[in-house]
């Protein structure tokens, strides 16, 4: 008798809120199969805050639907009123933004992108 395989999501996103910003904590991989879910989540959080986080400390992967999706919800949460950064970008991340030239989409990109809270 075969076992049932255990599905684990490919994203998981844990939402940390405080006065001044809404943390989003990213684990796993932002692809095509998971975008729908980020962008979800995210967009639904914008009209709550004047600054969201994506912290992608625990993202192993991110293909080229992730990236437009970061983007997509930067354009969104600025049309709002709204920062989105990213922060604690591992060194694959970092050179993903900086080879694709998307690090400048992002204002202060060079205080977000591997920026690592206190």
């Amino acid at each position: 008798m075969a076992a049932n395989p255990i599905s684990v999501p490919e994203l998981n996103l844990e939402i940390v809120r405080t006065p001044d910003e809404i943390t989003v904590h990213c684990t796993g991989k932002i692809n095509s199969s998971t975008t729908a879910q980020l962008q979800t989540t995210v967009r639904a959080l914008i009209p709550e805050a004047k600054s969201v986080v994506l912290d992608l400390t625990d993202v192993s992967y991110m293909d080229s639907s992730g990236l437009g999706t970061i983007v997509s919800l930067y354009l969104s949460a600025k049309r709002q009123h709204c920062a989105l950064k990213l922060v604690n970008l591992n060194k694959r991340l970092q050179e993903l933004f900086r080879i694709t030239k998307l690090a400048t989409v992002f204002e202060g990109h060079e205080d977000f992108l591997g920026y690592t809270p206190d």
